[in-house]
């Protein structure tokens, strides 16, 4: 049998790989599947059995609601750039869907007269956890007395998970919980930084601490005791803006927390430039430290406020930190290896050259 004779029609492909004809005619024309062959004549479509691969992908992908575009990257880019479109895409999905819920279920709520209260259960030792890891954020001195919102924590009750959010401009952590009991719909308040380090002192010794808010306000309780929450007047920045509005990391830097706390630490001298080299080695400093770490990407060159990148590495968790870098002009995505639902954002500053 020769090539011409496995080729096989538009219809009998379609049923193959579980497309429609007409999408096959779609992706021909938006050039991500090509027919084998056009018959000049009549214009029919071939295509071949080696081609069946690529197009159960491009299903696969397309049921994901992956648009045209981010789709071609993954069928056509390296494995680096398909994984970061998949995971990004992963993430709006995950947002999206959790917006939907929350929506869902104020509607459902309004319904059936259950008013505007809400309450998740979480582990006290897991709340102190995440108030430790995202207080520290928070804005302190001038920049908390030009914006106070800015020395909050902001927090929410999705009606799927508990997430901690502070921001002083310069960083931006964003800790998620799930909760082992959820009620009600999405709310979300703003608490005194200093507020959320003393309810996390007294958490952390219950095995378990129920968030509620209600018309009377909002609370902490477990263990038979109280705490209130008094809720802050303001507007919190749009954080999911940022993190959506975040590119691909062309740059990823696996780092040795311990060591990268230290180096950081013992640098007092202004900003502190990290580097990589040809050798994927990171080195920091003038004194050009070596790091131990993991590094792939080209040649790089960024500069932290070290008081600004140093507690970020101290409130990450495990051995190891990864750092994902899009540009040297762009927040930097700093999230602990070992647990993924700890983010926090980065500022990098202006090295000499660019002044």
């Amino acid at each position: 049998m020769n090539d011409a004779e496995a080729l096989v029609s538009i219809g009998t492909f379609a049923r193959r790989v579980g497309l429609t004809p007409s999408a096959l005619r779609f992706y021909d024309d938006c050039g991500v599947l090509r027919p084998a062959r056009v018959d000049a004549a009549t214009g029919y479509r071939y295509y071949a059995p080696d081609q069946e691969p690529r197009a159960v992908l491009v299903r696969r992908l397309r049921e994901t609601g992956l648009p045209l575009v981010d789709a071609s990257v993954v069928l056509d880019g390296d494995r680096e750039e398909a994984r970061a479109v998949l995971t990004a895409h992963a993430r709006r999905t995950r947002d999206t869907a959790a917006a939907a819920q929350a929506a869902i279920d104020g509607l459902l709520r309004d319904l059936s007269g259950a008013g505007n209260a809400a309450m998740a259960r979480v582990g006290g030792a897991e709340l102190a956890g995440a108030v430790r890891q995202v207080a520290p954020s928070a804005a302190r001195g001038a920049v908390r007395e030009e914006f106070p919102v800015l020395g909050c924590v902001l927090v929410e009750l999705t009606g799927q998970e508990v997430r901690l959010v502070a921001t002083d401009r310069y960083r931006l952590a964003v800790r998620a919980l799930r909760p082992s009991a959820v009620t009600g719909g999405a709310h979300g308040l703003l608490a005194d930084a200093g507020t959320m380090k003393e309810i996390a002192s007294w958490a952390m010794r219950l095995p378990e601490v129920a968030i509620e808010v209600d018309g009377r306000g909002a609370r902490v309780h477990g263990d038979g005791e109280e705490r209130p929450l008094p809720a802050v007047d303001g507007t919190f920045p749009d954080y999911r803006i940022v993190l959506d509005d975040l590119p691909a990391a062309r740059h990823r830097l696996i780092v040795d927390r311990d060591a990268l706390r230290t180096a950081l630490a013992d640098h007092d001298d202004g900003p502190v430039l990290l580097r990589t080299d040809e050798r994927d080695r990171l080195v920091l400093g003038r004194a050009a430290a070596e790091v131990p770490s993991i590094c792939t990407g080209p040649p790089l060159r960024i500069a932290f406020d070290p008081g600004v990148l140093l507690p970020a590495v101290e409130a990450s968790v495990g051995p190891d930190v990864l750092l994902e870098i899009s540009s040297t002009l762009r927040p930097v995505v700093v999230r602990s290896a070992d647990q993924g639902s700890f983010t926090t954002l980065v500022m990098p500053v202006l090295q000499e050259e660019e002044r």
